[in-house]
């Protein structure tokens, strides 16, 4: 053979340096995007609960009326423990993170019935498609945070 062909079949190997920075380079992955779904209706609810949508999250649905002072009280916290903004620092306590639909019960009537909402509010957990808690009434701050841990 000649030289030219041997020359062409051999590949150049990579120096040491190039190797060590390839293996010192660590691999992340990101949160997943936190997304917020308000007054949501029937369509809207399946979707954001769907195994498909939530994979690696932890969906909170808040049942709510106009009409409900403690609604008042707890919807401002759920939407800022929910927001974009807080994706690093709010977690569940087995890393996921949230997303947040609201259902208001006057107009969405039939989901209020579904999940047997008797008193308001009411915030349904999510994972993977189905609900694996609820709390019942407007808590505090570090309540809704030591809810959010539990899960």
């Amino acid at each position: 053979m000649s030289q030219a062909v041997l020359a062409s079949r051999s590949k150049p190997k990579p120096s040491l340096t190039v190797v060590n920075e390839l293996l010192r380079r660590s691999f992340r992955s990101t949160a997943c995007r936190k997304e917020q779904f308000f007054d949501a209706d029937q369509a809207t609810f399946a979707k954001a609960i769907s195994k498909e949508n939530s994979q690696g999250k932890v969906v909170l649905v808040d049942f709510y009326a106009d009409w409900c002072q403690p609604c008042k009280m707890l919807s401002p916290i759920l939407t800022s423990l929910t927001s974009p903004e807080n994706a690093e620092k709010v977690k569940t306590g087995s890393g996921r993170s949230l997303d947040l639909v609201t259902i208001d019960t006057e107009e969405q009537g039939n989901l209020a019935m579904q999940y047997g909402i008797s008193a308001l509010p009411t915030v349904f957990a999510f994972k993977d498609g189905k609900p694996i808690q609820k709390i019942v009434g407007a808590l505090p701050e570090k309540g809704v945070k030591d809810f959010v841990a539990s899960l």
